[in-house]
């Protein structure tokens, strides 16, 4: 297969269970970039093999993490992918078949779909969840926040097929990942200058759940459906829970010292 000159960049910790689908599916990649967070298992090894360039930083945060793989690539047009995500077969033919038409000055949107308790979800919110994944360095960037990162365009254009998303391992993983990115977005309420307020508290995850149970018909994805659904609204009562919990402990006096 003929090369393209794009860049496949990838940020890893722990991800031996899917670093190799995700590499393998951009096979006409010129150069993969993996930048790893000291990973545990055997995921550098893994993505060694496969013919990746392997860098080990400590984790800055997604958006600085995911700036400084691309800073290392070799090539100005960057593919930037998860390490849980992965082109479809289709996804991959289509790049390949409209890259002389590719303009330098867009950043293109993929539709990405999720698996998740045994199905592709597709409702919800959930799909086609369109992601800025392809994009020329000379007029795109990644944003260095925290969470909710992303690549920095003047203009966009939107391709047809899909990444595919292994977005949890179970729903103890959902749980976990929840947990995690609720304390993250609580923090950046707060640096935002946002307060705590019961009434967000108590009526912000349930209207969660009516949006993305009802109105994005989540109800279609059946019992998966609306596990998901209440997820998402306990995810959203554990951020602003933690923002309460963040100004409490702000106001809390400080321990004297021993004389």
């Amino acid at each position: 297969m003929n090369k393209l000159p794009i860049s496949l960049v990838v940020v890893t910790y722990n991800e031996e269970k899917n670093i190799e689908r995700c590499l393998r599916s951009v096979p006409w990649a010129s150069e993969i970039i993996v930048v790893d967070s000291y990973s545990q298992d055997n995921t550098v090894r893994l993505a060694h093999e496969l013919g990746a360039r392997v860098f080990q930083e400590k984790w800055k945060g997604y958006g600085r993490q995911k700036a400084s793989a691309v800073e290392k690539a070799k090539f100005d047009w960057i593919l930037s992918l998860d390490a849980d995500e992965a082109l479809s077969s289709a996804l991959a033919s289509e790049i390949l078949q409209r890259w002389p038409k590719f303009n330098s000055m867009s950043g293109y949107l993929l539709p990405r779909i999720s698996f998740h308790l045994g199905q592709w979800i597709k409702y919800g919110g959930w799909f086609p969840d369109y992601q800025l994944r392809l994009f020329h360095r000379s007029s795109g960037q990644w944003q260095t926040s925290s969470i909710h990162e992303r690549v920095q365009v003047a203009q966009t254009e939107k391709l047809k097929n899909v990444i595919q998303h292994r977005v949890f391992e179970d729903i103890s993983d959902q749980v976990i990942t929840n947990d995690k990115y609720s304390g993250l977005q609580a923090d950046a309420l707060a640096a935002a200058g946002k307060k705590f307020s019961l009434w967000k508290l108590v009526f912000k995850p349930m209207t969660k759940f009516f949006e993305t149970y009802l109105l994005k018909r989540g109800f279609l994805d059946g019992l998966p459906g609306f596990i998901i659904s209440v997820s998402a609204a306990y995810s959203v009562f554990l951020k602003w829970a933690k923002l309460w919990d963040l100004e409490r402990k702000m106001k809390l006096p400080r321990p004297r010292m021993d004389q």
